[in-house]
């Protein structure tokens, strides 16, 4: 079940032709891949293209009308390999991932596509992972361009220009023999816009028609001497048939009517980012009208060397605007503009910034440097931004004094089934005495290694936390190391790199897989193991089977998660355990957003409807907590946080349990489990009660009420003693 469905907006992949399109940048992809006669696509979720793939999946009954084949591929590796249906067949494919960290999934696969050549268009449609919004070290997939020769389009963030981009990428491909990179940042695929559509496209040949119609070409595998000619075909053929493409077809653009003698270049991706901040300057408009002339790099590899000249011929100088390093493209142009005698002036990362996005103060004070010194007449405008820091005038001058509270990390979501896990290993290792090093992993997990878990020393990759601490394997440790990785993780990558790896090398180590049933962290999609109902794709394969299957012997599966005091008690077994050789303890229970989600419309309609409907909460009876948030410390639920203390004599602040609850019960249970104060009570919110539940509210209020007479009665007393 994913995050969002798309199911009502795929219709709008129907348009016909001339009509227009209004909508998300990932729809307008979708609907350009069908336009282009794809035959057959694939892929694998993570942010900025999760979505991408929703969209497709979501599409299934029109891919299937058009002949187009769709694939949820096992990881990216499984999508680039995909591409080889291109090698030998003039069929179109498509394949999306995350970059960089897809991207170097992928890249075994993508550099044997790139050697050989491709016969039909190949387009990888990768998600440019890179700045604030970021979840990955900060890469660029410039550089996997570069290392393979395959060619990289970055379109200005416009839906237009972005399908176009789509329609050009599988042109440039099948004229050039290459697999052509089309980079969406994370703007761009969910900006909003709208281009007039074209019918969509039945490939000329399906995926059927060429199963049943078998081609193979020698000299295309990479294999000695044939991997000796694809170099040179590279070179030779290749390169100068993209470059005579792209120059033809005017893929990049020169924008500006000026007649200025300084110029900018851009990387098509931060172009709107650059008129921003021209127009923060006084010397563009929104729409782009400006007197400085823009060359916008829609394709930012290879680098059209006469073009660059071209456009530096009348030019004294030039600001080249390249987001993220290292500096490839200024490199580059320094290369073309040296080689051919040019004097004019490049400037790049001397200016602006060495790394890290190029937001619009980035960017508009870079520009302002390189205009006030080549082109001052042109500055208009004097933004705030541009002030410095401590001048009470800017919008970054810190305006309160700073405080001692810091601020909440990153963390998991209010009663999720992965934090009850670990703070069952925290009560685990706290009773054993001991502390272990914890490979971590990629996934919504890896938020136990901030407060208040702390556990989690290093993350090598996708389901790799178990091969991140295959180094630390010592049979005469008086402790064994502890790996985790997520069910999306361990189908990914996990199973062979890390449970497989770690039975041939008899591993001691403890390897905790947590099994959320779906690949929470990118959106919720289904996975081998999720338990759901999946018509298009083959579900409920147990994790403990697959690691049995490998020769796993000490394996045990705990199927609710919330039971801490259970779970603790397997840790402690798995890691005292005498029994040699890796163990594997799967913890299941579903992601409480995806339960969330389901359940939520369902309730609400209930109620609705006038059935009773019971919802759980718990809170925090304030004359009970001690107010030392144990806790707060044990859990970090958001939900659970503190409040002022009632009682006058007491200064602590007590422990109390928001609104937003949704009645998981970790923190009672972590309270139990922890031998903490009994301050946790649980209620039940009764909706549309019946003649049962009304009667039974009169008895305990009464009940309750005759109880407490006498604590009454004494607490008067005392106020009227005082």
């Amino acid at each position: 079940m994913a995050e969002r469905s798309f199911a009502h907006e795929v219709q709008q992949l129907r348009a016909e032709g001339g009509s227009t399109f209004s909508g998300e940048g990932i729809l307008a992809v979708t609907k350009a891949l069908l336009q282009s006669g794809v035959a057959y696509v694939g892929g694998y979720q993570g942010a900025p293209i999760s979505h991408l793939m929703d969209v497709l999946g979501d599409a299934h009954e029109i891919l299937e009308e058009l002949g187009v084949y769709f694939e949820n591929s096992a990881s990216e590796a499984t999508a680039a390999a995909m591409l080889a249906a291109s090698v030998n067949y003039p069929l179109r494919g498509a394949i999306t991932f995350k970059s960089t960290v897809g991207t170097n999934v992928a890249a075994d696969a993508l550099a044997n596509l790139a050697s050989g050549g491709v016969r039909g268009g190949a387009l990888i449609i990768v998600g440019e992972d890179y700045g604030e919004g970021s979840s990955i070290m900060q890469e660029r997939s410039h550089a996997f361009a570069m290392k393979s020769q395959m060619w990289l389009l970055d379109p200005r963030p416009n839906i237009a220009a972005i399908v176009d981009a789509v329609e050009a990428g599988f042109e440039l491909s099948e004229a050039s023999h290459t697999p052509v990179m089309l980079q969406l940042r994370l703007r761009s695929c969910h900006l909003y816009g709208s281009f007039t559509v074209k019918d969509n496209q039945r490939p000329p040949m399906t995926v059927k028609d060429a199963v049943e119609n078998p081609s193979r070409q020698l000299d295309r595998i990479v294999l000695p001497p044939a991997s000796f000619l694809h170099e040179k075909e590279k070179i030779e053929d290749r390169w100068p048939a993209a470059v005579d493409y792209i120059r033809r077809r005017g893929l990049n653009e020169v924008l500006g009517a000026g007649t200025a003698d300084v110029g900018i270049i851009v990387q098509g991706g931060v172009y709107n980012t650059l008129n921003r901040a021209m127009e923060l300057l006084g010397c563009s408009d929104a729409y782009g009208n400006t007197q400085i002339p823009v060359y916008v790099m829609n394709v930012t590899y290879p680098v059209i060397d006469s073009e660059i000249l071209d456009f530096c011929a009348d030019k004294r100088a030039v600001l080249l605007v390249e987001e993220g390093q290292p500096d490839y493209i200024e490199q580059n142009l320094n290369a073309i503009l040296r080689r051919a005698g040019s004097p004019v002036a490049l400037h790049g990362k001397d200016l602006l910034p060495v790394a890290g996005e190029y937001t619009a103060a980035a960017v508009t004070r870079g520009l302002d440097a390189f205009l006030r010194r080549h082109l001052p007449d042109v500055v208009e405008g004097s933004p705030a931004l541009l002030l410095p820091q401590d001048d009470p005038r800017s919008p970054f001058v810190q305006r309160v004094e700073p405080t001692a509270v810091r601020p909440r990390p990153p963390g998991l979501c209010t009663g999720c089934p992965e934090r009850p896990i670990f703070s069952a290993l925290k009560l685990a290792e706290e009773q054993t005495g001991t502390q272990h090093h914890v490979s971590a992993d990629i996934g919504c997990h890896l938020f136990a290694i901030n407060e208040p878990f702390n556990l989690g020393a290093t993350t090598m990759g996708y389901g790799l936390g178990a091969a991140g601490a295959s180094a630390l394997n010592s049979k005469d440790a008086d402790r064994r190391t502890v790996a985790v990785m997520g069910d999306g993780g361990f189908w990914h990558n996990g199973l062979t790199s890390g449970i497989g790896n770690a039975v041939f090398n008899q591993s001691d180590q403890l390897t905790l897989i947590v099994d959320n049933a779906y690949s929470a962290a990118t959106g919720g999609q289904d996975v081998l193991s999720s338990t759901a109902d999946n018509t298009l794709r083959s579900t409920k394969h147990p994790i403990e089977k697959a690691v049995r299957g490998v020769g796993v012997k000490w394996v045990r599966t705990v199927t609710d998660t919330y039971r801490i005091g259970e779970l603790r008690d397997v840790f402690i077994k798995a890691l005292t355990t005498k029994e040699p050789g890796p163990k594997v303890i799967v913890a299941q229970s579903e992601c409480m957003l995806n339960l969330q989600r389901r359940e939520k419309p369902k309730t609400q309609q209930a109620i609705k409807a006038g059935k009773r409907v019971v919802k759980e909460r718990f809170g925090v009876d304030a004359d009970t907590c001690t107010g030392d948030h144990a806790c707060i410390r044990v859990s970090g639920c958001p939900s659970l946080t503190i409040a002022p203390n009632p009682d006058p004599m007491r200064t602590d602040p007590v422990a109390t349990v928001l609104d937003s609850c949704v009645g998981c019960g970790v923190c009672g249970a972590n309270a139990h489990a922890a031998s903490l104060c009994p301050s946790f009570y649980r209620s039940d919110l009764v909706f549309n009660p019946g003649w049962r539940d009304r009667l039974l509210a009169v008895v305990r209020t009464g009940w309750i009420g005759l109880l407490s007479r006498g604590v009454e009665r004494r607490a008067a007393h005392y106020e009227v003693a005082a």
